[in-house]
């Protein structure tokens, strides 16, 4: 692999290389061949950390968490800023280095396997994009920490098999972020706070109108931008909102159909009724037998 940074390290941070012999049994394992870790580390504030390689033989991904660092590729010079991935493909030769203002926190890991050039061009990796924005989410960064896990098993294949297993999982992850993130900057459209609305106020009726104001967009517009972000409408991600609402409701409460009805914001339980069965398959108060063990899981 190619040789991670001789940064020092401090107690907070950490650094991890795969030892040769479990690098061997990975690359010809039949659940690991295709994509493994040959090195990976979580660097806090890597104040003076800098890199330089002419020759790279292996992939590597960084995700940067705090703070901004710079890449340079072809004499090109990228800023990395929180929330940013960048992902180098095998043979790209670069540098980088952390700000000496604002030192980058970042979790990098160094891998290869059969297909790691199809998970590169999954990711739509090219020499236009090797630094994209995917924003900080809390999922990516625990299966960052779960990765890191590794280095407590050092002779241990089922745990780096597991290991092979959960940046696959991570790469297939950004994958599914990509397009909403680059939707998100291209429109400016904040859909946390679309959602936070929608949340609040799932115990009455929203108008798309008071939705569209909070990203000061038209009715008409609002609902495009949303269903390009998402793939579904406002009106039918609030009504599943409401119905994860009620079946909360039926789980920790004695509160009749009715009552659950009115508390998600329907004043007739009938048409409430309906409209939950439509998204559950089965009726509220079948779901609550179902829950109480009278009624069948599966019909």
């Amino acid at each position: 692999m190619s040789q991670p940074s001789d940064w020092p390290l401090p107690p907070d941070s950490s650094r991890f290389v795969v030892p040769r012999k479990m690098v061997s049994l990975l690359s010809q394992h039949p659940l690991a061949k295709d994509l493994y870790p040959l090195g990976l580390g979580y660097y806090k504030q890597a104040l003076n950390h800098t890199m330089s390689r002419n020759k790279h033989d292996d992939y590597l991904m960084i995700y940067c968490l705090d703070g901004e660092g710079k890449l340079t590729i072809n004499n090109q010079i990228h800023t990395v800023k929180a929330g940013d991935i960048i992902c180098l493909p095998k043979g790209v030769a670069h540098a980088y280095k952390a700000s000496e203002a604002t030192p980058w926190t970042i979790y990098w890991v160094h891998f290869s396997g059969d297909k790691s050039e199809d998970f590169i061009d999954y990711l739509a990796i090219n020499s236009n994009n090797y630094v994209f924005p995917l924003g900080i989410h809390s999922r990516l960064t625990s299966d960052f920490e779960s990765l890191l896990e590794c280095r407590q098993y050092s002779y241990n294949i089922n745990a780096f098999v597991h290991t092979a297993s959960l940046l696959r999982q991570i790469l297939t992850h950004i994958a599914q972020l990509q397009p909403l993130a680059k939707q998100q900057a291209a429109h400016n459209f904040d859909l946390e706070r679309v959602h936070s609305l929608m949340q609040a106020r799932v115990h009455e009726q929203l108008e798309l109108e008071a939705l569209a104001e909070t990203v000061s967009l038209s009715k008409f517009h609002f609902i495009k931008k949303y269903k390009e972000l998402t793939g579904t409408t406002p009106i039918n991600h609030f009504i599943h909102l409401k119905v994860e609402r009620a079946c909360h409701l039926l789980d920790v409460t004695t509160k009749s159909i009715n009552e659950i009805s009115f508390a998600v914001g329907y004043e007739d339980a009938y048409y409430f009724s309906r409209i939950f069965k439509k998204i559950m398959g089965i009726s509220p108060s079948q779901y609550r037998r179902m829950r109480m063990g009278t009624f069948p899981y599966t019909s």
